[in-house]
């Protein structure tokens, strides 16, 4: 019977992993229902400062903002790739790299030069591996992000833009959707368009008052749309840490349910092995037990 001992083996072996990938799966689903929170209590303050950001914007139309300014072909691009610090989450990260890869291949396909800012221990290991140009990054978040710990990372970038080193910069991150379904995104984060800051006819009437600049308007207007820009980073970052949790318990109840499915395999095996083992012996022993009588 040491094809059934080999089999109970392997039978307890994935009995254990199966236990770990529950474990798993559980913890998952905690940490999700707290990174969904923290990303939605996130918006209002994303949106609260895009309104007076845009109303300021509007009430000095003789001032642009140079993180506003349109130029020709863009030959110089910086990316922002936000990724996980862990594994374990299915093709999250396979998924939002792809789509960063092609854009960069599009970028370089039409002579332009690239930069990179990586947030996430994925994220950074690929543009290492990819050969990207990586001027700044950030790793070892933790549950939550803290907004402290990426401003430096991002200031480099807004740096580069506002002194003309770079002619666009892009976000790359995970939007959350739903708990099955998270979709890659690469958005461009400068020069903030238009439409962004596009306010509809109640917000007008809310953020109609004018303000007390102190110490002039350009000066609080380029604050602020730091700020804003800082807080469409940080909200991308709390998107993808909702979206790894919940990749990460499907991807676990997944492994969870192959390890059962697996289990019950294994177990029809070593009873076929056992029923055969046995009907050898009986077959045996009535076949010499025919030989002695006759």
């Amino acid at each position: 019977m040491a094809v059934g001992k080999e089999i109970r083996t392997k039978i307890k072996s994935v009995e254990n992993t199966k236990k770990i990938t529950k474990a798993m799966e559980m913890v998952a689903a905690s940490k999700m229902r707290k990174a969904q929170e923290r990303m939605r209590s996130a918006r209002p303050y994303a949106d609260k400062i895009r309104n007076i950001t845009a109303h300021l914007s509007g009430a000095n139309p003789e001032y642009k903002s140079p993180y506003m300014r349109s130029g020709g072909a863009a030959k110089a691009i910086g990316f922002i790739v936000v990724s996980t610090d862990k594994g374990l989450c299915g093709g999250l990260n396979t998924n939002v790299l792809r789509a960063v890869t092609a854009k960069m291949n599009e970028v370089q396909a039409a002579g332009g030069k690239i930069s990179a800012v990586a947030i996430g221990n994925k994220g950074f290991g690929f543009l290492n591996r990819i050969g990207a140009k990586v001027v700044s990054h950030v790793v070892q978040l933790g549950d939550a992000p803290q907004l402290d710990r990426l401003i430096g990372p991002v200031k480099v970038m807004l740096d580069a833009f506002v002194a003309g080193k770079l002619d666009a910069v892009h976000l790359c991150y995970t939007r959350f959707i739903n708990t099955m379904k998270q979709e890659p995104m690469v958005e461009q984060l400068l020069p903030l368009s238009a439409d962004r800051l596009e306010q509809s006819a109640s917000e007008k009437q809310q953020y109609s008052w004018d303000y007390i600049y102190e110490p002039d308007a350009p000066t609080v207007i380029d604050e602020l749309l730091t700020r804003y820009i800082e807080a469409l980073v940080f909200q991308g970052v709390a998107e993808n840490m909702a979206s790894e949790q919940s990749a990460r318990m499907v991807a676990m109840k997944a492994a969870t349910d192959n390890a059962g499915t697996l289990i019950g395999e294994l177990k029809l095996i070593y009873n076929k092995t056992r029923q055969a083992a046995i009907t050898k012996e009986l077959s045996e022993i009535v076949g010499g037990a025919a030989a002695i009588s006759g």
